[in-house]
């Protein structure tokens, strides 16, 4: 390497920065030939890649600000959908409060009526009851009156001695006993 500075100093005659040159600005030539590529790619980044990442930005931007729109209209659109489902659900609520107060007042009209029916069946037994009872009791005051008239000319027959064979006569008699047998009935009630 002292071979080259050696000979580029016999032949220029002398070192390559001997002359004073400014770290700080560098000659003419270096800023001329430094200045050119610099436009070139600077030309070339200007007309190829600065418009296509102005429209890559622009639409990012775009989707950006589509893409806001579309979250703030389906925030609306969720927010409708949630007041909707609310109005709905107290709607139901309300719909189904008045079928259980409905279903009640039914309910009370159906022990309402099954007790009227139950009455209404109650007092037809009785009724019937009474009604049959009454006619076992005429029953057994006409069995009981027979039977007493019966007795009643048969213990006549045995104190008199002698057989009443004349039915007009017996019959006579048992209405006799049996007309003063009612008059005696009453009162003893």
């Amino acid at each position: 390497m002292t071979n080259v500075i050696t000979y580029l100093a016999a032949e220029g005659g002398g070192l390559p920065l001997e002359k004073g040159n400014s770290a700080l600005l560098p000659a003419p030539y270096d800023i001329v030939w430094s200045l050119i590529p610099l436009f070139v790619v600077l030309f070339i980044f200007g007309k190829l890649v600065l418009p296509k990442f102005q429209e890559v930005l622009a639409e990012r931007e775009d989707r950006i600000k589509g893409g806001i729109q579309r979250a703030e209209a389906a925030q609306a659109e969720a927010k409708a959908a949630l007041e909707k489902y609310n109005a709905q659900l107290a709607e139901a609520r309300a719909e189904a409060a008045q079928i259980r107060e409905e279903a009640r007042e039914k309910g009370k009209q159906i022990i309402a009526e099954m007790q009227a029916e139950a009455v209404e069946n109650s007092n037809r037994i009785i009724a019937a009851g009474e009604k049959q009872l009454e006619a076992q009791r005429q029953q057994v005051v006409s069995e009981l009156r027979q039977e007493m008239g019966q007795n009643s000319i048969n213990l006549a027959e045995r104190l008199i001695g002698e057989q009443l064979s004349d039915n007009v006569k017996r019959s006579g008699t048992i209405d006799k006993f049996l007309s003063e047998l009612d008059t005696v009935a009453p009162a003893g009630k």
